[in-house]
């Protein structure tokens, strides 16, 4: 099946595809698994996790398709979660999370090198929520841009380079 000069029947988006076709219940499991990590995370850290200038520490699953491609719709329902309750209300619901899909997929696509894959989430989430930012609260796009960039920067090639690399070693290979 081909879309937007896209092959989504084989190659690098097989994985993602077959997920959405028939999902096991270990597959569902993990989803949910996801989901609810990113939003309580978001949710118990919300000083820091919504505004002009954040640092949303959840970010770092966002490298988790890595492992596991059950993690992009994961971290789609636990973005939609978490913004329930953003002070941006039902765009950033809808851009917010669509940006966070959009920055899995891209990631799930990147997986074979890691800081290539770490990218998407950065950019992706730098202009979308930069430009929802200055859409809702006025605030300039390039320093909103910059500012969610860099603490987007910060959770996933720190926080979340270290996350992948425990769970690598934690995890048995079948697992992975």
């Amino acid at each position: 099946m081909r879309k937007f000069g896209v092959n989504l029947s084989g190659g690098e988006f097989k994985g993602l595809v077959d997920l959405f076709r028939r999902p096991t219940i270990k597959q569902l499991t993990t989803a949910g698994l996801v989901a609810g990590v990113y939003a309580a995370v978001t949710m118990l850290l919300a000083p820091l996790s919504y505004g002009p200038i954040q640092l949303r520490v959840s970010e770092a699953t966002t490298l988790l398709p890595i492992l596991f491609p059950e993690a992009v719709p994961g971290l789609f329902v636990g973005c939609v979660a978490a913004n329930l309750i953003s002070a941006y209300g039902i765009p950033d619901v809808i851009f917010g999370s669509l940006a966070t899909l959009a920055a899995a997929a891209m990631t799930y696509r990147l997986r074979r090198n890691m800081w290539l894959a770490a990218l998407p989430p950065v950019l992706v989430n730098a202009l979308i929520v930069g430009w929802l930012i200055w859409w809702q609260a006025g605030e300039p796009f390039f320093m909103s841009a910059l500012t969610v960039g860099g603490g987007e920067a910060l959770s996933v090639y720190i926080l979340g380079f270290a996350l992948v690399a425990g769970l690598k070693k934690a995890l048995p290979k079948k697992y992975l």
